[in-house]
């Protein structure tokens, strides 16, 4: 890479050639102010104008952002006519910003206010009509208010980026604009997969989840047997809320703190992502062995479902008939495990940490009910547990470290830990399988061919005893498209398929820790590009830990078979533990 010779604030630096000045600032011991560079760029590029600066050879200020630097320039990020004019860029931001900053779920977290106070932005700089606010509550997961959008873009290109969707775009022009679904449509009305990628990447409170810590509250108003169970992602990011370094594991003090706020009962989702890898592997064998439709594909991702049944209806037989692991084991909940403490289904209360916002959605559909009984009464993302823990006055970092409760459902395999990396389903599912097949545990225990943490596909071909098994996976829509467009043309090759909604999966779920460089001073400057993989390590980490690492020999699952479903697959597991799909064309996207 050839390199360029710049000046900052009179200081000689060599850079490298095409960087862009904020760019080269960042990689000089300067950060200027901006709304972009915590994302990648994911914005409309230069538009806020944040980030200007004084460079020779430029008329006038320049983004920085966007403004490459070249041989011989100088740099001045000081002077006052640059402190000055990026005061009035984030000013005039505020003017039409809904302030009402006590009552916002980013506060803490909000880049707007963030590059305020970098710049001494005044309250009430500039004072004036604001433009016309949009609310839209309507749907499950994903709340939209238009009075705190800054019109950066950022959301709209991460629904591209990721899932090759335009969901959200520009409308209007001028002082009218504003971003929303086609039409100004509510996103319950939109071809939306409730993904939440666009609240992850939102500087404002302008998107965010649909908080359900009330229901929580009024259930334990009402004096129900209120039951928590955790996702595996959660564990490995949580801590991120605390100040923990970013992949560190805090399950220990996570229990801690859910047993303070009250549960009754503290219980690990990885149960039920043991209990999905029983009935989904045995429904692969038998459609291997039976001649069912091929490729099966993973179904625990609710984002992915919704784009299936919205995109490619025509392929939903191919889709596991599995329940994801939270209504799996939301429905051992109300049923195994009511029956054997004498408690009415009714009078319990299953609440679900994700990392996911679509979660949300998943637990309302008809078909995650028994007996007209939903699996799962509320879904809270590991920002909203955060939230409660602050709320509750519990000081995390002081907490001990404490185990799952144990009666029924406390015991897990390190198969079902890795359930929240892209790849950690089939690799789960395969250890069983490769038992099922050979009467013999695969002697490497890891799969290593269908590991990583980046979206895009990955493929292998297992050897099972002379059956070979040939792999694929997928995480963002954009990337499963390739692998739903090859089955459609009845080119694909593969036998099992793992899709997962967001990239990278649930560790980078809609629901989970902001990144951004900001929040983080502790992280290096490539947090970014690595925060998956850290996150990922956590998982993969304690899967190793784990005595047992298969899903078929968790001791509790044994026994669960053994004294209530019977076998993988029975009548008695599908009444519980199955679904169904139904197409939803008018959504098509």
């Amino acid at each position: 890479m050839s390199k360029v010779n710049i000046k900052i604030e009179g200081v000689p630096y060599e850079v490298e050639a095409g960087l862009t000045i904020l760019e080269a600032a960042k990689a000089c011991g300067y950060e200027i102010p901006s709304l972009c560079a915590f994302n990648h760029g994911e914005c409309n590029p230069g538009s806020c104008r944040v980030c200007l600066v004084e460079a020779t050879g430029a008329r006038g200020l320049v983004a920085s952002c966007v403004y490459p630097v070249s041989e011989g320039m100088e740099i001045r990020i000081s002077t006052p006519k640059a402190t000055e004019a990026r005061r009035r860029s984030v000013e005039l931001l505020l003017s039409n910003h809904n302030q009402n900053c006590q009552q916002c779920d980013k506060n803490g977290k909000c880049e707007l206010l963030h590059v305020a106070y970098l710049t001494g932005a005044r309250e009430g700089a500039f004072t004036g009509e604001h433009s016309e606010t949009h609310y839209d509550d309507v749907a499950p997961a994903i709340v939209r208010d238009t009075s705190k959008c800054i019109l950066c873009g950022r959301c709209i290109a991460r629904c591209q980026n990721a899932h090759g969707l335009g969901i959200l775009g520009f409308e209007n022009r001028g002082f009218r604009t504003f971003v929303s679904p086609a039409e100004n449509r509510s996103f319950a009305n939109s071809p939306c997969i409730q993904c939440g990628q666009c609240i992850t990447v939102c500087p404002t409170g302008a998107l965010m989840e649909k908080s359900e810590i009330g229901k929580i509250d009024e259930a334990v108003k009402a004096g129900k047997h209120v039951i928590v169970q955790v996702a595996p992602a959660v564990r490995a990011a949580l801590g991120e809320e605390f100040d923990y370094p970013v992949g560190t594991p805090v399950t220990g003090k996570m229990i801690a703190a859910l047993r303070r706020l009250g549960f009754e009962r503290v219980y690990d989702v990885n149960f039920g992502a043991d209990l999905t890898i029983m009935e989904e592997g045995t429904e692969l064998l038998g459609r291997l062995t039976n001649g069912g439709v091929l490729p099966m594909i993973t179904s625990c991702s609710p984002g992915w479902v919704n784009y299936a049944e919205m995109n490619y209806s025509d392929l939903l037989p191919h889709l596991s008939s599995c329940k994801s692991p939270h209504q799996m084991q939301g429905a051992i909940i109300k049923s195994y495990w009511a029956k054997e403490h004498g408690v009415d289904p009714k009078d319990i209360f299953v609440v679900s940490v994700m990392p996911c916002v679509a979660k949300k959605f998943e637990k309302e559909r008809e078909q995650e009910k028994v007996n007209g009984i939903p699996d799962v009464d509320a879904v809270i993302t590991t920002r909203e547990l955060a939230r409660m823990i602050r709320r509750a006055g519990i000081l995390f970092n002081r907490l001990p470290e404490e185990d799952w409760d144990q009666d029924i459902m406390g015991d897990y395999s390190g198969a079902g830990v890795i359930f929240g990396v892209t790849g950690g389903v089939m690799e789960a599912a395969l250890r069983t399988v490769y038992f099922k097949l050979t009467g013999v545990e695969h002697d490497k225990i890891v799969f290593e061919a269908v590991r990583g943490h980046d979206a895009g596909i990955r493929e292998a071909s297992i050897d099972i005893n002379g059956t070979v098994v040939n792999v694929a996976i997928a995480s963002g829509m954009k990337s499963a498209k390739v692998l739903l467009d090859e089955i459609r043309a009845g080119t694909s090759k593969y036998q099992f398929i793992e899709i997962m909604g967001c990239p990278g999966g649930c560790i980078n779920g809609g629901g989970q820790p902001y990144v951004r460089s900001c929040f983080l001073p502790n992280e290096g400057d490539d947090i970014l590009d690595t925060y998956k993989e850290k996150r990922a390590g956590a998982l993969y980490s304690e899967d190793e830990r784990q005595a047992v690492r298969q899903s078929h020999n968790n001791p509790q699952i044994i026994e669960l078979y053994e004294k209530f479903l019977g076998e993988p697959n029975s009548h008695l597991a599908h009444e519980l533990l199955h679904t169904s799909y139904a197409a939803r064309e008018g959504f098509k996207s």
